[in-house]
């Protein structure tokens, strides 16, 4: 059989995660061949279940923050806890798959002279001045809060991308990804459309931090992983950072009342005090990714959370 020029052998980590199994899936779809590699810390096999009888997937349990030998074409670093439970358990831990997972893979992708794609945060535009956040805007982060393990690791993540870069001439991408949501998020990964969700779903009381009047801009998976697709087709001079998620925005009170809604749910919502350093306003400006990618979002929020909320309805 003739060797197809445009199969490509692809390295996912964080493989086994929410964004990771979907990227994985249509990454397959597309014919590729795909490793998966994941230490399975928030990542997990059912994620991937249905991937495991292709030919062209493998999967590795593999920790970033030491050296990964293999032989790719593309790399997509997905590698890290994304939520506040998550990264805030082993904050060290954190940072360092943070750092030392982009120096592993950037190294590697070196070797190589492969394509290499960094899932970066829109945290790394902290508790922002500026609304809507552009990509030319630096933040306002603190450095010592109990979130920094999470947000300064990204940002040191894409100092040493674009490092790479300048020095090494490497083919970078770098997506700055603002909320997303979707099946197989993990029921207790404390973000808030899994949570609300899965306590509508319990009849437990809907836990809203605040007022309730903070906002955010939820983007459906499906329309998340057609950008990264779209990122890594570009030509090599666009690098990114590019902002992907949706620009709609909701009040997190307006989102806890539409999840009572849809699950038809009789659970009350009950306030709490606010976290620290947790942002006030998160909307992307995806100028860049409509001109850039031709990418905009397509799911409307009413329509992600029902096939989420059927999604959870069986996990649970």
């Amino acid at each position: 059989m003739k060797y197809d020029v445009r199969t490509k052998r692809v390295l996912v980590t964080g493989g086994a995660g929410f964004l990771g199994s979907h990227l994985c899936e249509r990454l397959l779809d597309a014919g590729h061949d795909v490793l998966c590699v994941d230490n399975f810390y928030t990542g997990t096999k059912r994620n991937i279940a249905h991937l495991l009888d292709n030919p062209n997937f493998e999967v590795i349990r593999h920790d970033v923050t030491f050296p990964l030998f293999v032989e790719v074409d593309d790399i997509y670093n997905l590698a890290c806890p994304a939520s506040p439970i998550h990264y805030q358990f082993d904050p060290v831990q954190t940072t360092k798959t943070s750092v030392h997972g982009a120096i592993n893979l950037l190294g590697l992708a070196k070797r190589l002279r492969a394509r290499i794609f960094q899932a970066s945060t829109s945290e790394v535009y902290g508790d922002p001045e500026v609304h809507p956040q552009t990509e030319d805007y630096w933040g306002r982060v603190n450095p010592i809060g109990m979130r920094s393990c999470y947000d300064e690791g990204k940002r040191c993540a894409e100092t040493l991308f674009f490092d790479y870069r300048r020095q090494h001439n490497l083919t970078i991408k770098v997506a700055r990804i603002f909320n997303t949501y979707g099946p197989r998020m993990h029921p207790n990964d404390g973000r808030v459309v899994s949570n609300f969700i899965v306590q509508a779903l319990r009849g437990e009381p809907i836990t809203l931090y605040g007022d309730g009047n903070q906002t955010r801009s939820f983007c459906y998976v499906d329309d998340l992983i057609s950008a990264f697709l779209a990122i890594m087709d570009t030509s090599d001079d666009v690098t990114g950072p590019i902002n992907i998620g949706n620009p709609t925005e909701f009040t997190i009170r307006s989102l806890a009342e539409m999840v009572v809604e849809l699950t038809g749910s009789k659970s009350r919502i009950e306030f709490r005090p606010l976290p620290s350093d947790d942002p006030r306003q998160r909307k992307p400006d995806i100028t860049l990714a409509r001109e850039a990618l031709g990418w905009e979002p397509t799911t409307a929020l009413r329509d992600g959370l029902l096939k989420t909320i059927a999604y959870f309805e069986q996990t649970l």
